[in-house]
């Protein structure tokens, strides 16, 4: 792992800290997905708090947690089991959404040892085509520098990104600094020439053999019925569930969703 990547990322801590690397009750790790934070799993983390310690972790290069010089899928993995292990989370349940259950997969194939159980959310283990380009060019077209007001940043991103739900994504990630001016919480510049690599897939074989389910979308095509061979052939213990919802299954049907992860994290399959 590279000298850029030694910071530990950004980690916030709720509910029973003392209930943390316990085999009865572990904690609770959750992640978010590409042009988020921790904040964007909220609706997950207040469902557990009450019951479980919990954290929610920025992805690098997102919300508070440290830049780095480019994307790895292994340097990010890394660094998440670094950060975890820093906070004595030895062993975990653990969430996933987007581009974060990527980032999740890597990571339980590197140290298998701390996920007790893993649900991903609507991501599969493969490659994918581009299809952000309407939120790379809406986000490019912001101009930060003579950004007035949010309002403005919001016409902005509108020539681009017609959906509300997703300029409302996006617009949670900006804010003035300390300086009074305009920022993403999130790394564009880097994210936008790394995407390639984080949208492709470059690991094949059995990565981790341990309790992992996939939570799909029934509206969202991120996991489709030809990503089923090659989620077996790396994950051979994979289950899966189907929420009538899209991509942003937690935000959609929450109540749904929390209610899923409840039964898979006690071990109610069916």
């Amino acid at each position: 792992m590279s000298d850029a990547l030694e910071p530990l990322l950004y980690l916030q801590s709720h509910g029973d800290e003392h209930r943390k690397s316990s085999q009865h009750s572990p904690s609770i790790v959750l992640l978010h997905g590409l042009f988020g934070s921790g904040d964007n799993l909220a609706v997950i983390r207040r469902h557990f708090e009450a019951d479980y310690h919990v954290v929610s972790i920025d992805l690098p290069d997102h919300g508070k947690s440290p830049r780095t010089q480019h994307f790895s899928f292994d340097d990010w993995a890394q660094l998440l089991i670094t950060t975890m292990t820093h906070h004595d989370i030895t062993q975990c349940f653990f969430i996933a959404h987007s581009l974060g259950g990527k980032i999740a997969m890597r990571a339980a194939s590197l140290a298998p040892e701390m996920f007790i159980k893993v649900i991903i959310m609507d991501i599969a283990p493969v490659a994918y085509e581009p299809r952000h380009h309407n939120v790379i060019n809406g986000l490019s077209a912001v101009k930060l520098a003579q950004l007035n007001s949010r309002q403005e940043a919001l016409a902005q991103l509108s020539e681009h990104v017609v959906d509300s739900g997703t300029r409302s994504f996006l617009m949670k990630s900006l804010y003035q600094d300390n300086d009074q001016q305009w920022q993403w919480r999130f790394n564009l510049e880097l994210l936008v020439r790394d995407y390639p690599i984080l949208s492709d897939w470059p690991f094949s074989g059995k990565l981790f053999d341990g309790d992992i389910t996939f939570i799909k979308g029934k509206k969202s095509d991120y996991i489709t019925s030809e990503h089923q061979a090659a989620i077996i052939a790396q994950f051979p213990n994979a289950k899966a569930r189907i929420v009538d919802a899209g991509h942003w299954l937690h935000a959609e049907k929450p109540q749904l969703v929390n209610t899923s992860l409840t039964r898979i994290l006690l071990g109610r399959q069916k």
